[in-house]
């Protein structure tokens, strides 16, 4: 069984709160660590949106607890009632979130069979340590960066893969290529994404993410070479471009690794233009759709190139500050 860092902050957290409270003196100590476990969340953005939430909803709670229990009594009715018209009004405070957390203020001001400004302001109190408590659980947050490093390295291998066994399938030497890395790829990007964003969250004032502009790039990428995979496969295998370009794949294939390589493979990239314009015109209509797929497989290649270009450029622009080299 894996205990994770959000289990173990939950369960310092709670006991905490609820010492606190009952150290300080309030008669629902108990209602504290309900407040920081639900204030702890994935993220130090998330929590401090969580908690602001929860604040919001427990002081709107108070106020409509007061008023409906003493207009009222305290009858289930009046439970009824409140919950009536304070969800709505959570939900116009944007602080949708905090109803769970509000719902102990409540109970405790109904149990109290009558409210009192001592018993409020030991509810602002009892807020406070339980909110607190779990903001403070939240300041520390495990670093992902050695998680999406891996990712990183388990991506670029994927894309190298697919690159050579375009390839090889151009130059037929490998038809019973299931594409299987594609489906890992489109698994590490959608899980380094979540990663990426949890990362960005824990990191308040920093403006700039370099992990998450280059999963964005691959990201990019990988819709491309998917377009690739269907023209691919339309390729007269005797065609002398073809077999260039299943060169380049290979070469390129073996270019994915930090450092900005598109340059260079833009340039050869026009030099596979020039060949291709220097062509005798189709005297078939197999050479003709073969010279379509061939022009369009150009065109995505190119634009794959071009993505990562403006990446590195932007990346190793001296007008930005990173903490992490990327490629």
């Amino acid at each position: 069984m894996k205990i994770g860092y959000r289990t173990l902050k939950t369960a310092v957290g709670a006991p905490i709160a609820v010492s606190l409270a009952q150290w300080v003196g309030l008669s629902n100590f108990i209602s504290a660590g309900i407040l920081t476990i639900l204030c702890i969340q994935p993220s130090r953005k998330s929590s401090f949106l969580s908690a602001w939430q929860r604040f919001v909803a427990c002081a709107a709670a108070v106020v409509f607890s007061w008023v409906i229990f003493e207009l009222i009594g305290y009858y289930t009715i009046s439970i009824f009632i409140l919950l009536l018209l304070f969800i709505p009004a959570t939900v116009t405070l944007k602080a949708t979130p905090g109803i769970a957390s509000s719902s102990v203020v409540m109970l405790n001001l109904y149990g109290s069979g009558h409210v009192t400004l001592s018993l409020i302001g030991e509810q602002f109190v009892l807020i406070t340590i339980g909110l607190g408590t779990g903001l403070l659980m939240n300041l520390y947050m495990p670093s992902l960066e050695n998680k999406l490093k891996k990712l990183q390295i388990r991506l670029e291998s994927n894309f190298s893969r697919i690159l050579y066994e375009y390839s090889l399938y151009i130059r037929d030497e490998n038809e019973m290529w299931r594409g299987k890395e594609i489906a890992i790829t489109e698994d590490i990007l959608v899980e380094a994404k979540q990663l990426v964003i949890r990362d960005r969250d824990n990191h308040l004032l920093r403006n700039e993410h370099t992990f998450y502009n280059y999963f964005k790039m691959r990201e990019r990428q990988f819709e491309l070479l998917k377009k690739m995979l269907p023209l691919v496969t339309h390729l007269t295998k005797t065609d002398a471009i073809a077999i260039e370009i299943a060169d380049f794949f290979e070469r390129l294939s073996k270019a994915v690794h930090p450092g900005n390589t598109a340059v260079t493979f833009l340039e050869e990239l026009k030099e596979l233009r020039r060949e291709f314009h220097a062509q005798d015109l189709p005297g078939t209509r197999e050479e003709f759709e073969t010279r379509a797929y061939l022009f369009q497989l150009l065109n995505e290649i190119e634009d794959y190139l071009i993505i990562k270009n403006k990446f590195k450029k932007s990346d190793e622009s001296p007008r930005k500050h990173r903490k992490v080299k990327m490629k």
